[in-house]
């Protein structure tokens, strides 16, 4: 609430609306004795709505289990059930498909986790390389240096 709309509602309302009251005083504890007095309870016993209940789902439950077919695959609600789902061939193929995409996956995932990049070889002295004399080297020891490239730190 803005300053302005606060001041508006202060001038509207007299000072003595503006100070709060005490809610709770000595005569409100009289008056709630007196309120508890005329409740009225229902009575308490086996002929309420949740005994009544309880016992109709347990008949209803004992009726289904008696007139229930035999458990066989030749019960409607097996084949009923059987017509949705999946035969055992195809959950097999799937299996057998989901087994295969799995070694698969694993094999990529070891070849990505075991990758290492190529091992770089760094000597202490390159500088060595430059200064080769081109005298005083014995036959079969002249290696060709000119493609290597010494890479600075």
């Amino acid at each position: 609430m803005s300053l302005a709309r606060a001041v508006q509602l202060a001038r509207q309302r007299p000072a003595a609306a503006i100070v709060s009251r005490r809610n709770a005083s000595s005569s409100a504890h009289s008056q709630h004795e007196d309120h508890h007095d005329s409740e009225q309870y229902p009575s308490e016993g086996f002929s309420g709505p949740f005994w009544r209940n309880t016992v109709l789902a347990s008949v209803l439950a004992v009726a289904a289990y008696k007139y229930a077919p035999e458990p066989t695959d030749d019960a409607y609600l097996t084949r009923w059930i059987a017509l949705y789902t999946p035969s055992r061939d195809q959950w097999l193929d799937m299996a057998a498909k989901h087994t295969a995409l799995s070694v698969e996956e694993s094999e990529t995932t070891l070849l990505v986790t075991s990758a290492k990049k190529p091992p770089v070889h760094r000597f202490r002295y390159p500088h060595l390389f430059e200064q080769k004399s081109p005298f005083l080297t014995p036959v079969g020891d002249d290696i060709d240096t000119n493609e290597v490239v010494v890479k600075g730190q």
